[in-house]
């Protein structure tokens, strides 16, 4: 779970005077999770390694394809009103996705769409862009960069290393929509990793639905990578990545025992001290009735043993309040577990009972507003955490990747902040940045969430991969 989720810009109106190709031309709109924004990815890339052109506008497509989320209400509501535009601005609209997998919702509410598929259906979308539009004669590949078609910036990418999910905690219906455990070899990862490092990308986001999982499912069997075999597990393929010359950014980690290894390549500086573990609560009987993984784990003997193996990681997560069941004393227990936990970043949801989800079915549910109060009292106070860790920082430099450039000056992010879920740093004196370089700031000043500082140096390669406290 990601505790924001910024919607895509939509498809605009055609201008007037804006031709069409003469190439079949589809219209993307991608919404959801970054995993989902990885399937978009694919599509889109092999759309374009067919010959198809991609179209800005709706009226310059000749068929749309919505790629859409269904994990919460929310979520269910924005992808149906995104069908509902590109419908009505279109009328030729095949979707696919979370909400696609969700017992004929789509249909029922858009009779009028022309195919539904459900999540990392790539043969399917295909055969449905097929059905419609003849694929164009003799493609060239070279219309393809080598990383293939990204809705990222060009300076970071995300890399999927395994679909779907073993695990059956009662909040989440993720396993019925996109299945069991399904790892991708070595091999394929590091080959996608290779190919979007030559195409110009300085950090990789890892995700999966259970990062720590990885290779499970293959009983870690070994694969081949440049001729050399590399074991199907994290760790090795951590250090891997981290051989790349690039930032690599691990999300989506379970507290297993053996995270504790890679924790150890983040204090060797192969990959960012980062992780983004969901703890989603404290109190044993809660993560019991969660059917959490690891929730006999003493989390917080974890967080220490991390910090001491690694002093600079970042520790993010996101938690649940009002949980059906959840008592104030049981609450009190999470708040107390921030206390002493003294996460970086933190993110909170009040319960959602998404529909086909056993948790509904739990006793004693909690009221809504006694959820978002519990939610707020649990946000207010990691505040104040954030604004002390991030106060901790001024007076140091830091290294930071370069985001942006305005006439102000320059946004980044340190090896302390994900794209999007994460705090930023304004840079002052970073005019002659680029998105994409890496600079060295002093840090002079924070706030609950970001950090202000100004330019030392600047660097167009990865080089020194993390520097912090200097």
């Amino acid at each position: 779970m990601a505790t924001t989720k910024k919607r895509p810009e939509p498809l605009r109106r055609r201008k007037p005077n804006e031709s069409r190709t003469a190439n079949p031309t589809v219209g993307f709109v991608s919404l959801g999770c970054p995993k989902a924004l990885v399937d978009s990815e694919r599509i889109l890339t092999q759309l374009r390694a067919e010959g198809y052109d991609i179209s800005p506008s709706y009226e310059g497509a000749d068929v749309v394809i919505v790629n859409t989320c269904g994990f919460i209400d929310a979520a269910v509501q924005e992808s149906l009103e995104a069908i509902g535009e590109a419908l009505e601005e279109n009328g030729r609209v095949i979707v696919t996705g979370c909400l696609g997998a969700k017992g004929g919702i789509v249909e029922k509410t858009h009779p009028r769409v022309l195919a539904v598929t459900g999540p990392h259906a790539l043969e399917e979308v295909m055969a449905a862009v097929h059905s419609q539009l003849p694929r164009p004669h003799d493609p060239f590949t070279d219309l393809v960069p080598p990383g293939g078609i990204k809705l990222t910036p060009r300076h970071y990418a995300y890399l999927k290393i395994s679909e779907g999910c073993n695990h059956r905690c009662t909040f989440c219906i993720i396993p019925a929509l996109r299945g069991d455990l399904v790892s991708r070899s070595s091999g394929e990862v590091m080959r996608e990793a290779e190919a979007l490092v030559a195409s110009g990308v300085k950090e990789l986001l890892i995700v999966s639905q259970d990062t720590s999982a990885y290779g499970v499912d293959l009983k870690f069997r070994t694969g081949f990578w440049g001729g050399r075999p590399l074991k199907t597990r994290l760790r090795e393929l951590a250090a891997a990545l981290g051989g790349l010359g690039v930032w690599v950014r691990l999300h989506y980690v379970y507290p297993y025992p053996h995270v504790d290894e890679v924790v150890a390549l983040m204090a060797e500086g192969r990959v960012l001290p980062y992780l983004d573990v969901p703890f989603q609560h404290s109190s044993r009987r809660i993560l019991r009735l969660m059917k959490r993984p690891a929730s006999g784990e003493d989390n917080l003997a974890r967080i220490r043993a991390w910090r001491a193996a690694c002093p600079d990681i970042t520790i993010r997560s996101t938690f649940i309040a009002g949980f059906p069941g959840e008592t104030e004393t049981e609450f009190q227990e999470l708040l107390d577990f921030l206390e002493q936990a003294q996460l970086d970043r933190v993110g909170c949801f009040a319960y959602s009972p998404v529909e086909g989800a056993p948790a509904n079915e739990l006793p004693d549910p909690v009221p809504a507003e006694v959820r978002e109060e519990r939610r707020a009292r649990l946000m207010q106070l990691q505040e104040k955490i954030s604004a002390q860790r991030l106060a901790r920082k001024v007076g140091s430099s830091i290294r930071v990747l370069v985001d942006a450039v305005t006439p102000q000056g320059a946004l980044g992010r340190s090896a302390g902040d994900a794209p999007d879920i994460d705090g930023l740093v304004h840079i002052e004196g970073g005019a002659s940045l680029m998105p994409g370089d890496f600079a060295e700031v002093k840090v002079l000043r924070s706030d609950t969430h970001d950090l202000w500082a100004r330019c030392i140096s600047a660097r167009t390669r990865a080089a020194a991969l993390y520097v912090e406290g200097t």
